[in-house]
């Protein structure tokens, strides 16, 4: 097993739970960057955008750049440029700033899904149904598909049912932009590594640990946020560690860079 030169961090469910870090995560993340594993946070989380969870994490005490946040959306960002789209968006006001403005002349060619609840009514979903009724070929983004996430008062309902309703009702794929998509955890690699090299730490035993196992990574699954034993109990890979917190997820790194050396 290569020696763990860099570690990609999960957010919501692993390093906090909305405005709480999970347990010792504050000082667990300072051991980490004192140990010289190189740090990046990776995340699904789709109703903020990168500076909103710059400000939330700084304010709940972690010491992070803003430009070590590696999201979905800044993916996603890269792809509707990159395809010179014009999208309908089911995204949150906020989330929505790291996009690009609407072409007002152009007629909307696309439709971008994220965590929006409070666009997920009758008439933004039908909105989005005819554009991609229109359009050929149709150009459906799921800047993630996550079946569920973890608030404050229990699991929430994630954006994936409502991606999965507009595939069945339209005919139409999605592109998938986030995790568990390769090309994400292969974006997220700092550079000059090998996945070899890096570990993935996230509560998701799907999104975050099978994801980044598929590429390469080694693969910690936490027991806080969304966790659930059937989850882990159905994995066909099962994860290089399972441990209670980040905390002891870097521990586990930890112990195993003294080991190597």
């Amino acid at each position: 097993m290569s020696s763990i030169k860099a570690a990609l961090v999960d957010l919501s469910g692993t390093l906090h739970v909305e405005d709480d870090p999970t347990p010792n995560a504050v000082d667990a993340l300072q051991r980490l960057r004192d140990s010289g594993v190189s740090v990046k946070f990776v995340t699904n989380t789709t109703k903020d955008s990168k500076k909103t969870l710059h400000e939330r994490l700084t304010k709940i005490g972690f010491k992070l750049e803003a430009t070590e946040i590696y999201s979905s959306l800044s993916a996603a960002v890269t792809f509707v440029t990159n395809e010179r789209l014009n999208p309908f968006y089911l995204l949150t006001d906020d989330a929505r700033q790291d996009f690009p403005d609407e072409d007002k002349i152009r007629a909307l060619d696309s439709v971008v899904v994220g965590l929006a609840p409070n666009a997920f009514n009758y008439e933004h979903m039908n909105k989005a149904f005819n554009i991609l009724l229109q359009q050929k070929p149709q150009k459906l983004v799921a800047v993630h598909q996550g079946k569920y996430y973890k608030r404050s008062d229990g699991l929430a309902l994630g954006p994936g049912c409502f991606v999965k309703g507009l595939e069945f009702a339209t005919g139409a794929t999605a592109t998938l932009i986030g995790k568990p998509n390769s090309y994400f955890f292969q974006s997220a690699l700092p550079e000059g590594l090998n996945p070899e090299q890096c570990v993935m730490i996230g509560d998701d035993a799907n999104d975050d640990i099978a994801g980044a196992m598929n590429v390469g990574l080694q693969g910690i699954l936490v027991k806080t946020g969304k966790f659930l034993p059937e989850a882990l109990a159905g994995m066909a890979t099962p994860p290089t560690a399972v441990v209670e917190n980040f905390a002891e997820a870097v521990d586990w790194i930890l112990c195993k860079r003294n080991a190597a050396q």
